[in-house]
């Protein structure tokens, strides 16, 4: 069994979802939840919470692998800014625990789960409690990270099946077309 921890980070409310995966791919429903980061009175307090919130549940969840959304682009410099910094604390507390790291985009991750990249917000949160068995409504950020963790649950068991590690065939995807 491994256990994965995905981040949809955020400078307002950073999602997490935990899920434990089987040696066959089958994914369970640990624990999601939104961190809530606008108790703070500054940015820097902000990533502090951020930082403090995702110490408590790698310790209390122990993971042993951590998948993170990546920063999609925002006309608004400022919100890409924060959204950059949270992304990069939320990174830097998975390896200051020696915690594994791998990146998906929001379009892979929604191909994944919806099978169309363009899928909407409803879409995945629906996809998410189907594939959890998770009845009532999702929390937006908390069923955006669980929906990381799954991607790279499906990701995980692809690899093993082709016999090559997730980080390698994953960092291939794309190469060769131009």
């Amino acid at each position: 069994m491994t256990r994965i921890l995905g981040i949809d980070p955020g400078s307002q409310r950073t999602g997490v979802g935990i899920i434990d995966v089987d040696a066959t791919g089958k994914v369970s429903h640990v624990h999601h939840q939104p961190l809530v980061l606008l108790d703070a009175e500054t940015f820097p307090l902000r990533l502090r919470l951020l930082l403090d919130g995702l110490w408590a549940l790698i310790e209390e969840y122990t993971p042993d692998e951590v998948a993170v959304e990546q920063v999609f682009l925002s006309n608004n410099a400022m919100s890409a800014l924060k959204l950059g910094q949270a992304r990069g604390a939320a990174v830097a507390a998975c390896v200051a625990r020696d915690l594994p790291v791998s990146e998906y985009a929001a379009k892979e991750i929604k191909l994944g789960l919806v099978g169309s990249g363009a899928a909407d917000k409803q879409q995945v949160q629906h996809m998410v409690a189907v594939m959890l068995g998770l009845s009532g409504k999702l929390q937006a950020d908390a069923a955006d990270a669980l929906a990381v963790a799954i991607t790279h649950a499906h990701v995980r068991a692809s690899a093993q099946r082709l016999g090559v590690v997730a980080r390698t065939a994953w960092a291939r995807k794309g190469r060769g077309r131009r």
